[in-house]
This record gives structure tokens, C-alpha cells and sequence, in this order.
């Protein structure tokens, strides 16, 4: 398993090696100055995508706050719009695609539960662990630190 160094300095030599092969590709294919646009247009409209997002996610936590819970699947959807958001900030079509799948939300609920399985599996069990159950009507319910998990979406928060 590489080591988190190594992987980070791997994706700073390989990703903007790919983006100038897929600038020159497309650049080829339509135009210098077309690819410009379309790299600006991806970028004017990933923006207004993540702003729309963004408030959906800032709304959302705020509700979840006034109702007593701690907007924990909220943050993390923070999180993942920021990533996508510096990634739709960076010019090319690669960082692009990665940063408007930041913006869907099923890809970033996916992204999330795989990431929290990472560190957590589930089963595990004790504080901080996973418990597996399984949900009526082919959903995945889990139990976190004794919130409720239905699918990936905190259902029902812990109450001390």
C-alpha cells in the first residue's frame, strides 16, 4: 500500500500531465480558443452548481441544529463540496469531471459512507464503530456512535 506521501506526490505529476494531454486532445479536436471557453464555462457553471449545493447543505445543517442533532452528514457534505469546488476552480476537463461528481449528491453520499467505512467498519462495534442491521425494504441501516444510519443519511441522532 502506497503511503499517503507518495500518493499525494503521484497525483501532483500525474493529474496535470493528464490535464495538458487532454487540453492538447481537445484543443486539436475543436480549438485553442474553444477549449478556453469550455474550460471557463465548466468552471462559471460548476460554481453556480456548488452555490446551490452549498445552501442546500448550509439549510439543511441549520435545521438539523435547530431540531437538537448534530449536523454531522451535513458537515461532511461541506467538506466534499469543498474539495469540489477548489477542484472546479482548477483549469482542466479531469479535475472538472472529479469536482461535478463532488456536486451530485448520491456521489457525494457514496463518497462519504465509503470514506467512514474506511476508517470505521462496520461491525466493528464500541465507541466510535459501526453495527450493522439490516432495513426493511432493502435498506442499509447502521448504527455510528448510537446515531441511527439508514443509506448513509444520519436518520435519528444520539441523545445523552
Amino acid at each position: 500500500m502506497l503511503r499517503p506521501f507518495r500518493v499525494l506526490l503521484l497525483a501532483f505529476i500525474a493529474v496535470p500531465l493528464l490535464e495538458i494531454f487532454l487540453f492538447v486532445q481537445v484543443g486539436e479536436r475543436i480549438g485553442a480558443w474553444p477549449t478556453v471557453g469550455l474550460v471557463v464555462l465548466t468552471a462559471i457553471v460548476g460554481v453556480a452548481l456548488l452555490q446551490m449545493q452549498g445552501l442546500d447543505t448550509w439549510s439543511r445543517a441549520q435545521m438539523s441544529l435547530l431540531q437538537g442533532g448534530l449536523p454531522a452528514q451535513e458537515l461532511l457534505e461541506g467538506a466534499v463540496l469543498l474539495v469540489s469546488g477548489a477542484l472546479l476552480l482548477t483549469p482542466g476537463f479531469f479535475t472538472d469531471a472529479i469536482g461535478f461528481l463532488g456536486l451530485l449528491p448520491w456521489t457525494r453520499q457514496w463518497a462519504i459512507r465509503r470514506w467512514l467505512r474506511g476508517r470505521f467498519p462496520p461491525g466493528s462495534g464500541g465507541r466510535g464503530g459501526w453495527s450493522g442491521g439490516g432495513g426493511s425494504g432493502g435498506s442499509r441501516v447502521e448504527y455510528y456512535d448510537g446515531e441511527l444510519i439508514e443509506d448513509g443519511e444520519i436518520v435519528r441522532e444520539r441523545r445523552d
